[in-house]
């Protein structure tokens, strides 16, 4: 029998005797505190202890007759009252002498190591792989922090002990069929990290959301992590690409602060767990500096590349971490495998497509423009002006007569979306794509006809026409394999604003990103117009710069604050379908969109028509906006030389004349960014015809072009994209439209410069993604939630051809 293992003695080999938790420990200070990881010392009371003091109190008859009377059929009552029962055995019953005798040596000798007469340790549990899966009883057995004496350490471990037979792990076993009687139990006891001092946390070596393996997750919160676990706490949250780590760089690509407003700490005096409140200017700051989040992700990386050699595949890693008050260094504390993608198959990525059921008739309430390829049940919510207060909740289905920004908080909630006015451009179709939502819009009247708090379903399975049906009508969801959809003679790409939405992204069959819009990362991680970050001083209201004020100070100042936020949310894209470009456009908001902003009221004119107005290069190239397009240039030059991401460049939008791009592009490298320079590629949108017409003054100054057909088609048919009216009149197949897109093609190609699209209309319209073909465009790209439809409708077609 061995009754106690100290951690160095252990490896993944000792499950069975000290549990998954130990054994993991005990790997890594063996095989990686070499590399500078550093893990707390300490011991396990092991499993042979375990069934001692049970043997020692004759408790393993005892409980044997105890676990008889639970049935399938037993109360929750009866099973509570028997759990309870066992419990108070286990913590009546004598620990054999000779077993606390090892303890206190144990104890004894751990702190020494730390040069202390007794030393505060952790004691948690650690149970069998085989007769406890560590995925399924995590967070089942109680753990115990700042423990001090021997005494005191007894006790807890008995605690620990009688935590396996809660009422919840009875219940548990139960319905897993797993026989009590085979159920054991260690007790790991390790020096304690004073992070009630500092901070914890913990991360993932994937993204935990889409299972995309390319970034690091850290979770942090000021002192001990249990507030965190709880859900009483939102810690703050960072992404740290791998990509680039061989280059030297873990590039941060995306922060968010926390609320962070307690904290658990220990009171010493009483030697006990309390929960304090976090000052407010600790609250407004980060709770790890850049450094100590690169520590962190080297760590994390060290552990996964050593996990995947042993397992010889993938092998991504949930890891606790605490940062030490005293001595102020970062410890890993516990690391085990993920279990949710890291035990799924290579080939997993599937594509969900919905249908109704065969013979259903439902009654239709209203009819517009199809957003998305989804059906989607949920609740009406008619809405005709957005209030924050507004009762929404997540799985709603928004009714309204039109979107703007300041909807967006809101749309985060919603299952879907139903306009009154609106085309396929608008900001709610926009929203609606980037946020893999499915929109009707442009009904004319549902908000008229659709009663709130009503079930309804939307139906944008049809095609072009979406339909909102009365009451949660029944439909069919059936997979398609993404590895058996077809390749095209062209390149496939997507489009992209929200950052968040890239790592699902990333996982489609697409060459990178034809158009990465910086407009969703402005409007809503940033929220405040570039102008007002420089030029604070011109802005009279004073809650107005209180506001920007109080949001930028996590970062420093305005500046790097705006800088630092455009940075993270490129990076973050960047990272995702890295080493495949990703072509940034650089901002094209209007002058009304502009004025959203906070600030933006003292910097924006009013336009009657801000479709044609102030915007791309003509705002760029002014005098008055060239220092906040800096300010965009700064954020890319920081993405591609200290992220080290070359796969992004950079395209400009809305250029109505040659010498506009001449004077663009040399800002362009007046502000750190030369064409070629570690590979930049420099690219234009057309999306006027006088870009058509005179396309070959333009190709001496960029690398390629992409057809922006929304506003190519715009400007062409003389219709206003935005006007619900003339929708019908707004159509990509018309000739003339078709016939510019494809002198642009021929054009382009003739001069070798690449030519792609990244307007809606290939996915829309068979007709203008088959000319486009034949005509042999570079590239295609699209909304993320359109690729997939498109590709079934390819194939299909080639079949039936």
């Amino acid at each position: 029998m061995k009754w106690i293992c100290d951690l160095r003695e252990v490896t993944l080999n000792d499950i069975h005797l000290v549990g998954g938790k130990a054994a993991s420990l005990g790997e890594m200070i063996r095989a990686l505190t070499v590399r500078d990881i550093r893990i707390p010392q300490g011991f396990v009371v092991t499993t042979d202890a375990y069934r001692a003091l049970l043997a020692h109190n004759q408790l393993d008859k005892e409980l044997k007759e105890l676990h008889k009377s639970i049935t399938p059929n037993s109360s929750d009552a009866h099973i509570s009252h028997i759990a309870h029962t066992i419990r108070e055995l286990i913590m009546h019953a004598h620990m054999p002498h000779e077993i606390i005798q090892h303890i206190e040596a144990a104890y004894h000798h751990l702190s020494q190591e730390y040069h202390q007469e007794e030393c505060a340790v952790a004691v948690r549990s650690s149970a069998t792989a085989e007769d406890l899966p560590q995925a399924s009883f995590a967070g089942q057995q109680e753990s115990f922090l700042y423990i001090v004496g021997v005494d005191r350490l007894c006790e807890s471990i008995k605690q620990v002990i009688a935590s396996l037979f809660t009422e919840r792990a009875v219940i548990y076993r139960r319905n897993q069929n797993i026989d009590p009687n085979t159920v054991a139990l260690a007790v790991c006891v390790q020096k304690m990290v004073r992070s009630d001092k500092a901070c914890s946390g913990i991360m993932f070596t994937l993204d935990t959301e889409s299972g995309f393996p390319g970034v690091i997750m850290i979770n942090g919160s000021y002192g001990l992590g249990e507030l965190v676990v709880q859900g009483k706490v939102n810690g703050d949250e960072f992404w740290i690409a791998k990509q680039t780590a061989p280059n030297g760089s873990f590039p941060i690509i995306r922060k968010s602060l926390g609320d962070k407003t307690y904290q658990m700490t220990i009171d010493e005096n009483q030697k006990k767990l309390v929960t304090i409140p976090v000052e407010p200017d600790e609250q407004d700051h980060f709770v790890l500096t850049d450094a100590e989040l690169q520590k962190l992700a080297r760590d994390a990386m060290i552990i996964e590349d050593y996990y995947s050699q042993l397992r010889q595949r993938w092998a991504p890693m949930d890891i606790e971490w605490a940062q030490d008050g005293d001595d102020h260094h970062l410890y890993i504390v516990q690391a085990r495998p993920e279990t949710v993608y890291g035990a799924r198959p290579a080939d997993h990525n599937t594509m969900m497509i919905e249908q109704l059921d065969a013979g259903v008739q439902p009654t239709v309430l209203a009819a517009g423009q199809s957003i998305g390829r989804h059906i989607v049940h949920g609740t009406a919510r008619v809405i005709q002006n957005y209030d924050p207060s507004q009762i929404f909740h997540p799985g709603d289905i928004l009714v309204t007569r039109m979107t703007d920004p300041d909807w967006i908080p809101l749309v985060r909630k919603a299952a879907g979306i139903i306009t009154d006015l609106g085309g396929r451009t608008c900001h709610a179709a926009i929203v609606s794509r980037e946020m893999g939502i499915s929109a009707v819009i442009g009904t004319g009247n549902a908000t008229e006809k659709i009663v709130d708090g009503a079930p309804i379903t939307i139906d944008c399975s049809q095609g072009l026409q979406g339909l909102v049906y009365r009451g949660h009508v029944p439909f069919i969801q059936s997979k398609v394999s993404v590895a058996d959809l077809p390749s095209l003679s062209t390149s496939l790409m997507i489009n992209i604003g929200q950052p968040e939405r890239a790592f699902a992204a990333s996982l489609l069959p697409v060459d990178g990103v034809g158009l990465a819009r910086i407009e969703f990362i402005i409007s809503q991680d940033i929220g405040i117009h570039p102008l007002a970050v420089i030029s604070p001083e011109h802005i009279t209201d004073t809650a107005t710069r209180r506001q920007i004020e109080q949001r930028v100070i996590s970062y420093g100042s305005p500046r790097a604050y705006f800088v630092g936020k455009l940075a993270e949310g490129i990076a973050t894209i960047a990272a995702a379908f890295y080493p495949r470009p990703v072509i940034v456009r650089w901002s094209d908001f209007k002058s009304n969109e502009y004025r959203n902003l906070l600030g933006g009221a003292w910097f924006e004119p009013s336009e009657e028509n801000p479709m044609i107005g102030w915007r791309g290069a003509s705002r760029y190239m002014s005098e008055q906006y060239q220092p906040a397009f800096a300010l965009e240039c700064e954020a890319v030059s920081h993405v591609r030389k200290a992220g080290g991401f070359t796969n992004v460049h950079t395209m400009v939008p809305f250029v109505r004349s040659v010498s506009q791009a001449q004077k663009v592009n040399k800002l362009i490298e007046q502000f750190g960014l030369p064409r070629g320079d570690q590979g930049l590629k420099w690219y234009m949108m057309v999306e006027l015809p006088a870009n058509v017409i005179c396309l070959d003054d333009y190709v001496p100054l960029f690398d390629g072009f992409s057809i922006g057909s929304n506003d190519l088609t715009q400007l062409i048919l003389g219709v206003d994209r935005d006007a619900a009216a003339l929708h019908q009149e707004y159509d990509e197949r018309d000739k003339a439209v078709m016939t510019m897109m494809r002198q642009v093609i021929q054009r382009a190609r003739a001069a070798g410069a690449h030519i792609g699209i990244c307007g809606e209309a290939p996915a829309l319209y068979t007709e203008v993604a088959d000319m486009l073909i034949q005509e042999g465009i570079g590239s295609i790209s699209m909304a993320s939630n359109a690729l997939i439809p498109f590709l079934m409708r390819m194939q299909h077609q080639a079949r039936a051809g």
